[in-house]
């Protein structure tokens, strides 16, 4: 099994192909050209390496009702499978509530106790088993963290996941450097460049308003909420407001 060492002192540039998941300092800027896509690809790499048949990125969502997961990308991307939503469904009830609250311990489950996750994971240190958050598959999830108190959780599953001591470390580091590319790539569209205005126009169109409804909501020209939409469409790199809606929600900056 392929697994990238980080020695302690060392870290490789993000994007560097003999180390796509080197460690980021936090003041490392992310590349213009990196995208959601790019992080995809990345996350496709490490299921790849611990033999994960599959994956999901999670925001971590505290809310009144308790603590919420957003989906933002899984295997299926640019769509959504349907063990993410189970997933999500499942984690107001489910034991991985206590491991997004503070924690980082990666912890797995598995409904086959004969499967190789099951096997390899179970002799791991400071891991813990869960109860299953899907009926039919095993997976691992890591807990992970960003600056401004942001947090999630990204989530390997497949019955022939393996992987060392060593390589439980190495997999969580590179899953934090992971979130932490997403959460600039937030910070960037979010603090510098779409508008609290276009932000409302998305978040609109997202529950189904028209043009000409929204304008009447914010008390605008059709004409300028049409330029709002355009524009927050134009930042996110979107071909229209449909795919604006759905990139705005994958990055959590509308609900």
């Amino acid at each position: 099994m392929k697994h990238v060492r980080i020695k302690d002192g060392e870290h490789t540039a993000f994007g560097n192909e003999n180390n796509p998941f080197g460690w980021l300092p936090p003041a490392a800027q992310t590349p213009a050209a990196f995208n959601l896509t790019d992080l995809v690809r990345r996350c496709r790499w490490i299921a790849s390496d611990i033999g994960a048949s599959g994956f999901a990125l999670f925001f971590h969502d505290p809310s009144p009702n308790g603590v919420q997961l957003a989906p933002c990308f899984d295997s299926s991307y640019p769509g959504m499978n349907a063990a993410t939503k189970a997933i999500a469904a499942c984690v107001p009830t489910g034991e991985i509530v206590r491991h997004l609250q503070g924690r980082t311990e990666p912890c797995w489950w598995s409904n086959d106790a004969f499967s190789e996750t099951a096997a390899a994971l179970g002799k791991l240190a400071w891991i813990s088993k869960v109860a299953a958050m899907t009926a039919e598959h095993c997976g691992i999830a890591f807990p992970v963290h960003a600056e401004r108190d942001r947090s999630g959780l990204i989530v390997f599953l497949g019955t022939e996941i393996a992987m060392s001591q060593d390589a439980l470390f190495d997999v969580h580091a590179r899953c934090f450097s992971l979130f932490s590319g997403l959460c600039r790539i937030r910070s960037r569209v979010d603090g510098q460049t779409i508008s609290r205005r276009e932000l409302e126009c998305l978040k609109l169109t997202a529950n189904g308003y028209t043009s000409e409804e929204i304008a009447r909501l914010l008390k605008l020209s059709v004409h300028t909420a049409n330029q709002y939409l355009a524009q927050s469409a134009q930042k996110l790199n979107a071909v229209n407001r449909t795919q604006a809606v759905a990139k705005a929600l994958r990055l959590g900056l509308i609900e």
